[in-house]
């Protein structure tokens, strides 16, 4: 079954559009305020129907809700290839949200639960880092292809197009999984029960403070972090205009040669960050106080990203960009794992969605003010022109290494 979960993130992570989709925004002639915008709308929407789908996973069957979710992205990239103004990117991402509603959280729970049939749960951290590294090995090679795609073709269009033919063997894939692992009552749900299960795993949430706590975290680091990470695209694309990189070739060309080398590296970096998550937490003398020090680290990079973008040194800029998704991907794991230490086996996707939903509110309202303020240091001139980024970043970072410091000292 790993393989059949590598698998599945190898297959989820082919998708490539991803590294060009600001610049394919840009190119439809969209503000970062408008980008900020859209993303707040996916997020909007992630948050309507992300935990009503992972209560819906854990009553009606985990499997049925991960074809559902591989459905919903097919139709999105077909509708993202064929959209031609700012209004006519609702309907795909609406329809991406959902795949990301009914993804986020039911996978993980289905990893969960394999290992707790098969009696390996302490293995919850190396396994889930292994089978996210592959994801971001997925991502690689998705990069390789994405380039030679944008690099021939010269448009961004096709890039969504050619995304459709994996999620379609992904669907396959969720069909051979076994039975045992839909994580389903034995009788049929009745239609109040799943806003029931619903209910009792938000009160259980709201009522652990180790629970809110993790919350908190997540739309900390991951809100922010989602908001954020996609600003790495025009940076190459400015860094890629000011090199003299393959300098005979039209700038989607000379753009899409250096984002391909950039994320290649980013995505490589990352697999093997992911799969070295659990031996950081081993070092570090558990994963609360692995957690915390990769709040200082992130800390430290935030600042310095938004030093060097507010000074125009785009080179560096793109270097801290990628040690934070390294950062991102160690932080990831452990954080699953936290999280799954106080979740019991009926409500396991239900809490990953909670989670998963808390930190979609951080970014719907991180990334339309964060595209507002580089729009307007961008009009009059304010210092180079991404440094909002960094700043928002090192202040939500401040805070949560302060407030670890003091849980610290009180233990």
């Amino acid at each position: 079954m790993i393989k059949r979960f590598s698998l599945y993130g190898f297959l989820k992570n082919q998708r490539y559009f991803e590294p060009f989709i600001v610049l394919y925004f840009l190119e439809l002639g969209l503000s970062f305020t408008e980008i900020g915008l859209l993303v707040a709308f996916r997020e909007i929407c992630i948050n309507l129907i992300e935990v009503p789908s992972g209560a819906l996973a854990d009553i009606w069957g985990r499997r049925r809700c991960m074809v559902v979710s591989f459905a919903a992205y097919i139709f999105s990239f077909a509708l993202f290839a064929a959209a031609r103004s700012f209004a006519g990117l609702f309907p795909p991402l609406f329809l991406f949200a959902a795949g990301e509603a009914f993804r986020t959280g039911t996978h993980k729970a289905i990893i969960f639960t394999w290992l707790r049939l098969e009696g390996r749960t302490p293995e919850k951290a190396r396994v889930y880092g292994y089978t996210r590294s592959w994801s971001k090995i997925g991502s690689a090679v998705s990069i390789v292809f994405a380039t030679l795609f944008v690099f021939f073709a010269r448009d961004y269009r096709i890039v969504f197009l050619l995304s459709i033919p994996p999620y379609a063997v992904g669907i396959v894939n969720f069909l051979l999984y076994p039975a045992a692992l839909d994580g389903r009552a034995a009788s049929a749900p009745a239609p109040g029960d799943v806003w029931r299960h619903l209910a009792r795993t938000i009160h259980r949430t709201a009522a652990e403070k180790p629970l809110r706590r993790l919350v908190a975290e997540s739309m900390g680091f991951e809100g922010i972090f989602r908001a954020v990470k996609d600003f790495i695209q025009p940076l190459i694309a400015s860094a890629a205009l000011a090199l003299p990189l393959a300098a005979g070739l039209d700038d989607t060309r000379r753009t899409a040669l250096l984002v391909g080398l950039v994320y290649v590296v980013l995505h490589l970096g990352s697999a093997a960050a992911s799969r070295r998550a659990h031996v950081m937490a081993e070092r570090a003398g558990g994963e609360e106080r692995a957690s915390r020090l990769l709040w200082r680290n992130a800390l430290v990079l935030y600042a310095a990203l938004a030093a060097f973008l507010y000074a125009g040194v785009t080179a560096a800029a793109v270097v801290l960009f990628v040690f934070l998704h390294l950062l991102q991907n160690v932080w990831r794991p452990l954080l699953v794992s936290r999280f799954d230490a106080f979740a019991d086996e009926r409500s396991g996707a239900t809490v990953l969605s909670i989670e998963n939903q808390a930190k979609t509110i951080s970014t719907m309202l991180v990334a339309p003010a964060v595209g507002l303020a580089v729009d307007l240091v961008r009009r009059r001139g304010i210092g180079g022109e991404f440094w909002p980024v960094g700043i928002a970043g090192a202040v939500v970072a401040l805070f949560f290494v302060w407030t670890g410091a003091r849980r610290g000292s009180l233990n």
